[in-house]
């Protein structure tokens, strides 16, 4: 698995015209599945991202896990995190899992997360979605299970 974790002020998922998930101070996370993936990279990744270090503490300093600023999450599937660009001009996609693995992994992840009770939004497995966010920071992390 891999995620793209950004520090926000606040974010939000639309399918359509319709807000379907939103979230204040925390982190927007980008998941993608790649083909060998399995419920401990979901595991390796949601104790990771819980305990990482990101919001800031009385000095500025990037020092305080999530739990602590009572942090919210958005968690928006994205299989183009698995693109591979090295060759061509188009994007293969060969490393990614195929839908029915990697819904079941996305739902798995957030399931997991949600059993932190953090506050957890999602977007829509498979829809084409609109995500708008505020960075703060702006902090953006690129992290992979293996």
């Amino acid at each position: 698995m891999r995620v793209v974790i950004q520090r926000v002020k606040e974010a939000q998922v639309k399918v359509g015209a319709q807000v379907i998930g939103q979230i204040t101070q925390g982190m927007l996370i980008f998941l993608g599945v790649a083909r060998e993936d399995s419920r401990l990279s979901a595991d390796y990744l949601v104790k990771k991202i819980t305990e990482l270090r990101i919001f800031e503490d009385s000095q500025g300093k990037m020092n305080v896990p999530a739990a602590e600023v009572a942090a919210q999450f958005l968690v928006v599937s994205q299989f183009t995190l698995y693109g591979n660009c090295d060759q061509g001009r188009r994007p293969s996609f060969d490393e990614a899992a195929d839908p029915a693995k990697g819904e079941e992994l996305y739902n798995y992840f957030v399931t997991q997360l949600k059993a932190t009770k953090a506050i957890v939004a999602t977007g829509q497995f498979r829809a084409m979605m609109d995500v708008s966010l505020i960075n703060d920071g702006p902090v953006t992390f690129i992290i992979d299970s293996k």
